[in-house]
């Protein structure tokens, strides 16, 4: 990313505000950092009012980039994966707003747990209902989202859900909806795997943000 002094996505202030992901609040100042700093998955520093992002100088300085919120944003994501005799394969969703193919996910809302909107963004982007299927919490981790600024990041909570052998013809059906184009089952026996999956068979890539949590995952 080229460096940039100062950037907002226009989309900040009208659909972000008007659709609940935006911070209505243009002066980062005005904040009550405290309780921010205190629920935060990550700890972080205020400097003269204004959020730093802990993990990574991104090239947007001052600004919310194309993120609506000041700071940490937390986000669940999940992490479906089934074998067969055909190998491991690994549900995804292609992102409506082109940045590729990624783990179901999304934020988690005020009061919210993680794990819980893991299954809530879950069956929202691809109609797969998991409530009741056993799942592991991996410790939070920093995103990095090609859309984050120097001021406001993503944190995300992945969650795992495995649904162990089953015949290939008994994968759940999934189908894409919300912020979803469509969802697929992908095969994904390694990280290399999944990457020559999506170049062969989708003319398609990882989102960025999820690249080195799947490689941890995947191996």
């Amino acid at each position: 990313m080229s460096t940039c002094t100062t950037y907002t996505h226009p989309d900040v202030f009208t659909r972000g505000i008007s659709e609940g992901w935006a911070d209505p609040e243009t002066d980062p100042a005005r904040i009550d950092w405290t309780a921010r700093q205190m629920a935060a998955a990550i700890p972080f520093a205020v400097i003269d009012g204004r959020p730093v992002n802990p993990c990574e100088r991104t090239g947007v300085r001052y600004g919310r980039n194309e993120l609506g919120h000041w700071g940490e944003q937390l986000a669940a994501d999940a992490i479906v994966t089934a074998d067969t005799a055909g190998g491991r394969w690994l549900l995804l969703v292609e992102r409506s707003d082109g940045h590729g193919w990624a783990l179901p996910g999304g934020y988690v809302d005020p009061g919210e747990h993680p794990q819980a909107a893991a299954v809530r963004e879950l069956a929202e982007e691809t109609g797969l209902v998991l409530a009741d299927v056993t799942r592991q919490a991996l410790p939070a981790r920093y995103v990095p989202d090609p859309r984050a600024s120097d001021e406001a990041w993503m944190v995300t909570v992945p969650v795992r859900f495995d649904l162990g052998a089953v015949r290939s013809t008994d994968l759940p059906a999934v189908v894409g909806a919300d912020d979803a184009k469509r969802a697929r089952w992908v095969r994904a026996n390694s990280y290399a795997d999944l990457v020559n999956q999506l170049t062969t068979f989708y003319d398609g890539q990882v989102f960025r943000a999820h690249r080195p949590l799947l490689r941890d995952v995947l191996g």
